[in-house]
């Protein structure tokens, strides 16, 4: 897939995020209170009203870690290719802040919501809508999927695993997508 003109992409933002992703996993390892530091927490959150940014960069384990950033570069530096990286990095930041809005509302006030799963559903969102005859793999089936059913379906099996925060998810997703039909709204034509 290309965008239907010239564009030169630079994935040096992506590999930074993913850069501070590591280092604070790492930092977390060492001294575990980062977490609660770095991590959102509705109850705690006018006094640490950062947290709604820095626990975009927190995971809560190596397979956690693996899993996002895994999915971040490849929805990442695919859409990166599409609309560019600005566009790119104000989708993903958008999604994790709207994501974690939505966990503030709907979540439990106590507990810490840590992890780029909803900014990275807000990339997954922005792709199917720009790219509906996607198809991928998904890790055990066999076969490709069409894009929309793996996010889709990704959502609804997150939304069933206890202590993850759907709310993030879906506050992502819903980003994405409508990030999506906003720029098929413009008029950007993409060549699948």
């Amino acid at each position: 897939m290309r965008y239907s003109s010239y564009r030169s992409y630079n994935l040096t933002p992506l590999w930074a995020i993913m850069t501070v992703c590591l280092l604070v996993y790492i930092a977390t390892l060492v001294n575990q209170e980062l977490v609660l530091l770095l991590g959102l927490q509705p109850a705690t959150f006018l006094a640490k009203p950062w947290t709604i940014v820095t626990n975009l960069f927190v995971h809560g384990g190596l397979w956690h870690l693996l899993a996002n950033m895994l999915t971040l570069y490849f929805f990442g530096r695919f859409l990166i290719r599409l609309i560019g990286i600005e566009n790119s990095l104000i989708i993903y930041f958008s999604g994790g802040i709207l994501g974690n809005i939505l966990f503030m509302l709907l979540g439990s006030s106590f507990s810490i919501v840590i992890g780029a799963s909803g900014a990275i559903f807000a990339l997954g969102g922005t792709l199917t809508v720009l790219t509906p005859k996607l198809r991928v793999f998904v890790f055990p089936i066999p076969v490709p999927l069409p894009l929309w059913v793996a996010i889709i379906g990704g959502f609804f099996i997150m939304a069933l695993i206890p202590h993850v925060a759907w709310q993030g998810h879906l506050g992502g997703l819903v980003t994405g997508l409508t990030a999506g039909f906003i720029l098929r709204k413009r008029g950007r034509r993409f060549i699948y």
